[in-house]
């Protein structure tokens, strides 16, 4: 029931973000406006949806790693996959100190999850086992083109208010345009609209794959005490912010930018405190785990 309400939550925010981009398109353009927005959300979304993975994997440096090279890791993605009846995805390590991870690719049979040397080196074998769970309840859920989705259509809505400025997109001297107070605000509250409601999306598919992965391995417990360990890390050593990384970091398990005032408010990642207590309830309710591996 929860999953299905979430679903329909994600549903709901992705038509709004449809509906803001066809809106802008048609207040800077009339009807040429409208064809212009819908050819490049057709676009950009098709792009997204085929080469997300290889921008992500790119972006992090991140390189395939063997069975041979990481046994470990190899078999507990072996062991969760077979158990939720799904395709092994392909495994990537990146050589980055700050302990993170994340998920990528279109569907379970394109998907990948890459986790950083940082990461290998701070979690216990249980607490990469939870994190693990987490990733790949990301691609079960398809959480991973639901956010690239999302990103797109906001990337688009910011693309066109920028233009509106610059190219009043085929109304004529005769149609009502919105006028230079409507340019601004428009240019000032579409991308705001837009990034609220895709942080709105990020953040409910967060708190999606903690509980859908914490199921996947029995064990709510050890991705709590893992996210505490990674959210001390990624503050201690936060990434920097540069363009291509940002475009990426809603796809990692914790933000990988050092948080604080504002950037709290506007972040893609729900409170960590808030997520550990949400584990920790779970793990109360389901009982003592009983770890064998």
């Amino acid at each position: 029931m929860h999953r299905h309400r979430n679903g329909l939550k994600t549903a709901a925010l992705l038509g709004l973000l449809t509906s803001l981009i066809l809106l802008v398109g048609y207040w800077f353009g009339g009807s040429t406006g409208l064809v212009i927005a819908v050819l490049v959300s057709l676009g950009m979304n098709a792009a997204t949806y085929f080469w997300s993975d290889k921008i992500a994997l790119r972006t992090m440096g991140a390189k395939p790693v063997t069975e041979a090279q990481a046994p470990q890791l190899h078999a507990m993605v072996r062991e969760l996959s077979a158990q939720a009846g799904q395709p092994m995805p392909r495994l990537y390590i990146s050589p980055t100190p700050q302990p993170n991870a994340f998920a990528t690719g279109r569907n379970p049979q394109n998907a990948a999850v890459c986790v950083t040397e940082g990461i290998m080196a701070t979690l216990t074998a249980r607490e990469l086992r939870g994190v693990i769970g987490h990733e790949l309840s990301h691609v079960y859920n398809r959480d991973i083109l639901i956010s690239s989705v999302a990103a797109a259509l906001a990337g688009i809505i910011t693309l066109l208010a920028q233009l509106a400025w610059f190219i009043p997109f085929g109304r004529s001297d005769d149609d009502d345009g919105p006028g230079i107070l409507g340019v601004l605000m428009m240019m000032v509250l579409g991308p705001l609209a837009a990034a609220v409601i895709q942080m709105a999306i990020s953040r409910s598919r967060e708190f999606q794959a903690d509980q859908s992965g914490a199921t996947l391995t029995g064990d709510p417990q050890a991705l709590a005490d893992a996210l505490r360990k990674i959210h001390r890390g990624t503050q201690a050593m936060p990434l920097p912010a540069d363009g291509q990384l940002a475009s990426t970091a809603h796809l990692m398990i914790d933000n990988p930018f050092r948080g604080g005032g504002l950037r709290n408010l506007f972040s893609t990642h729900p409170p960590m405190e808030e997520r550990v207590a949400r584990l920790q309830a779970m793990a109360r309710n389901s009982g003592p785990i009983e770890y064998l591996r």
